[in-house]
């Protein structure tokens, strides 16, 4: 079946257990021991760092390409959203159809095009002991030997998941020795690759097997070059949990990474904002499950709809665009550096994006151009906030325009550029709009006009037209700003303004309009640089035609 499966681990008890096995069982710091140098990434004092000992801090997602292998393209559109690392699901053949040599070699290579760092992992592992068919790390470790024609040299680019979630919650207490033996079978075959272990527990160590033998199993390793994967759902759902849990290791000098979470799951909320607060805080990687292809119940981890880059889901937004998300805090590996010339400057942010023709559904937006050294090849467009439905972007050259909105919704959007060699701008500013209603309009007409400009400021004027057969008698009108403008004084009414909405009630000697009569305000007001008018108006909560 094509989707994740986390079972619900076994009762526990959080909190004081956690605590209380802190205090018994912590996690022993260590010296480095002597080994051979490794030819590409390594691990020093507890940091993942690359061949040049640039620090490299993972932000990226997984991918389900042994069930989609038809979608290699998604690692270009992973890496346009800012990504710098990707999770790519394999089989060994035990559980589903094996990737063989050659496809894992076509992977690498999609990913070094891309400038994403690739952790390769395999799959049938999950949940072993529990689930039905799950394999062994052995056979796992065997599968690795078998298509290391296609990893052999790229040591710089590949970092080798061994097995994905080892352990369901049965025999869990193996895992120590299994690990071990896993990764001492892959050094005397001549791996040279860092080496990532999932946590037991569903990947999820709720009996802390993991956390609490991570010393013992990274002395194992004669390479001293493993990186541990705690996988957080359910189980982490308070930020007490959390910040302990990664804590410990970052204070024994331990490499972890967050290699899989979710924004929900079946067994629980995990607190996501939390996971990625504290993964900034402490510069340590993380890898959201997962871009697309998610079924049996928890389609909800898509974080794009049916593979389409241009239809980010609510966790996609999050994820990419939100705080101490990946657009945020991704920083490109080095190595790429050196392999597109030496290009790491990013271009010049776009201008703060216009926004015109809303209606109920949709809206159009223009922004200035960036500029760069080697050339600006796209622009994404993000929705910083508003809405949680799936949307459509169409972007050709500097415009844009957004669909599937949902009515009477405000919205926040801003801008990305992207150059010829992978580097993503700052965001630029950004605008926000409301779509209207969607309903009947009502008995109403609005004209808007800019009366006078001067830099930093200008003053307009709105006629409010009642077309419909009886008089109003008291109103309140409503528009959005699209460009952040603000009112500073105004006669004919009363207005009030939260961000770029703007809500006016009539004055004594405006409140009445008769039919076919009209009233008009006039406003002096502030803008930070383009001017452009609003574009939708509405009267006691029933939008106007625009005049």
């Amino acid at each position: 079946m094509r989707f994740r499966e986390h079972p619900l681990p076994l009762p526990r008890v959080v909190g004081l257990v956690a605590a209380l096995l802190g205090l018994l069982l912590p996690l022993v710091a260590f010296t480095t021991p002597a080994h051979a140098a490794p030819t590409g990434f390594r691990v020093v004092n507890g940091r993942l760092l690359e061949a040049s000992g640039n620090d490299f801090v993972m932000r990226g997602v997984n991918h389900a390409h042994t069930w989609y292998a038809d979608r290699i393209d998604s690692l270009a559109h992973i890496k346009a959203k800012g990504a710098n690392t990707v999770r790519v699901v394999l089989s060994n053949g035990d559980r589903w159809t094996r990737n063989d040599a050659s496809d894992v070699a076509n992977v690498v290579a999609q990913c070094k095009q891309n400038r994403l760092i690739c952790v390769l992992e395999v799959h049938d592992t999950t949940g072993y002991g529990e689930q039905s068919g799950a394999t062994t790390l052995s056979r796992a470790a065997d599968y690795w030997i078998s298509v290391r024609s296609a990893l052999a040299g790229q040591e710089d680019y590949v970092i080798v998941n061994i097995g994905n979630e080892p352990y369901g919650n049965t025999n869990y207490t193996n895992w120590t020795a299994d690990t071990k033996a896993a990764i001492q079978k892959l050094r005397g075959a001549g791996f040279d690759h860092t080496l990532m272990v999932d946590a037991p527990n569903w990947g999820q160590d709720w009996a802390f097997t993991m956390r609490d033998n991570a010393a013992s199993v990274f002395a194992a390793d004669p390479d001293a070059n493993t990186v541990f994967s705690i996988h957080m759902y359910g189980v982490f759902d308070t930020a007490a949990e959390i910040s302990d849990y990664l804590g410990r290791f970052v204070a024994a000098k331990l490499p972890i990474v967050v290699g899989e979470f979710g924004h929900d799951h079946s067994d629980g909320n995990p607190d996501e904002d939390t996971i990625l607060a504290v993964a900034q805080q402490l510069r340590l990687g993380y890898l959201g499950w997962s871009w697309s292809g998610n079924g049996g119940g928890v389609e909800y981890l898509d974080m794009v709809t049916n593979f389409d880059p241009n239809r980010l889901t609510s966790w996609g937004e999050r994820l990419f665009n939100g705080a101490n998300g990946i657009a945020a805090t991704s920083e490109e590996a080095a190595v790429y550096g050196s392999a597109s010339g030496g290009d790491t400057t990013a271009p010049t942010a776009p201008t703060a994006p216009t926004a015109s023709s809303v209606t109920a559904s949709s809206v159009a937006l223009s922004w200035g151009a960036a500029t760069d050294a080697v050339g600006v090849t796209g622009y994404d467009v993000v929705r910083i906030s508003g809405g949680t439905e799936s949307v459509a972007t169409t972007t050709t050259g500097t415009t844009a325009t957004v669909t599937g909105l949902a009515a009477n919704t405000s919205y926040t959007f801003a801008v990305y550029a992207r150059d010829a060699a992978g580097n993503r701008s700052q965001r630029s500013a950004t605008v926000t709009v409301t779509t209207s209603s969607g309903g009947t309009t009502g008995a109403c007409a609005v004209g808007y006009r800019v009366t006078g400009e001067w830099p930093g400021g200008f003053q307009g004027e709105v006629t409010v037209r009642n077309t419909g057969g009886s008089a109003v008698n008291g109103w309140t009108l409503r528009w959005t700003f699209p460009a952040g403008q603000r009112i500073t004084a105004m006669w004919g009414g009363t207005p009030a303004q939260s961000g770029a909405e703007v809500t006016v009630t009539s004055a004594a000697y405006t409140a009445a309009i008769p039919a076919s009569g009209s009233v008009t305000l006039g406003f002096t007001g502030t803008r930070s640089g383009s001017n452009p008018s609003p574009t939708v108006f509405s009267l006691n909560g029933a939008e106007c035609s625009v005049a």
